[in-house]
């Protein structure tokens, strides 16, 4: 048995606080930002240039905590839009969906894309590969902060939070995992040279949505019919991802 006991604020200063948490959002922003100016550089994507990259930044930025956060209550808090709706507002409570945040980022990515006259594939197939990387770490300051903990069991390794009851499967070390197993299986074929556009990002959609359907039988979830709401996004994610990618590959050659 393992006995969490992590304080989840990194660092406070006043009202000031940053968390684990907080700081992988900090950093895969940055990470996104070095990446796909790297990108620019070597003249990999169309139509996208310094001048333009700080813009999609801010729509990335935007997509993916808008779409987090009202992914959140609408599927695993849908009371606080009745009882307290600035709540949402409250970004400092924590509360976030990753399927809300993936898609609040494609949308803002489309958005983005028509604006500046880019290929929404060529950003796409590149950021998946370090967003992978970047839901590890988030995975791993999920653990630190105590959240979407896993069931009740009696292995070795189970761990046991303060003020809750039993030993948990340490269900956020299977995800991250599982995030990890992503990344280098992208890394991987994104080193292939003659993709079609669009692989490794339905690879990554149809990678993340099957795994993650697997991985949460271990989490401590509300249910229904047997399968809790993030299981029935991520088998959503899983056939669409799989449906385009069947898609690109009847189209090769």
């Amino acid at each position: 048995m393992i006995q969490l006991s992590i304080n989840p604020v990194l660092y406070q200063f006043g009202v000031l606080r940053i968390g684990y948490y907080n700081l992988v959002y900090i950093v895969g922003f940055f990470v996104a930002y070095f990446v796909l100016r790297q990108m620019v550089k070597r003249q990999r994507i169309k139509n996208l240039s310094l001048r333009n990259l700080d813009d999609f930044i801010l729509y990335f930025a935007i997509g993916l905590i808008a779409g987090a956060r009202l992914f959140y209550f609408m599927f695993y808090n849908p009371s606080t839009f009745v009882h307290d709706p600035l709540e949402i507002f409250r970004l400092w409570h924590g509360g976030m969906s990753f399927h809300g945040g993936l898609i609040g980022v494609i949308i803002a990515t489309l958005l983005f894309c028509r604006k500046c006259q880019v290929k929404f594939y060529d950003i796409a197939d590149i950021l998946v590969i370090p967003a992978s990387l970047m839901l590890f770490f988030g995975r791993i300051a999920n653990l630190i902060n105590g959240e979407v903990i896993g069931t009740v069991t009696n292995l070795s390794f189970c761990i046991k939070y303060p003020g809750i009851e039993g030993c948990r499967h340490p269900s956020q070390i299977y995800e991250a995992l599982k995030n990890l197993l992503i990344f280098f299986v992208l890394l991987a074929v994104g080193r292939k040279k003659k993709l079609k556009p669009g692989t490794v990002f339905w690879l990554f959609v149809l990678l993340y949505g099957s795994l993650r359907f697997l991985v949460t039988f271990f989490r401590d979830d509300p249910r229904f019919l047997g399968l809790s709401a993030g299981q029935y996004l991520s088998l959503a994610m899983a056939i669409v991802g799989a449906v385009f990618l069947y898609r690109i590959f009847k189209k090769m050659p």
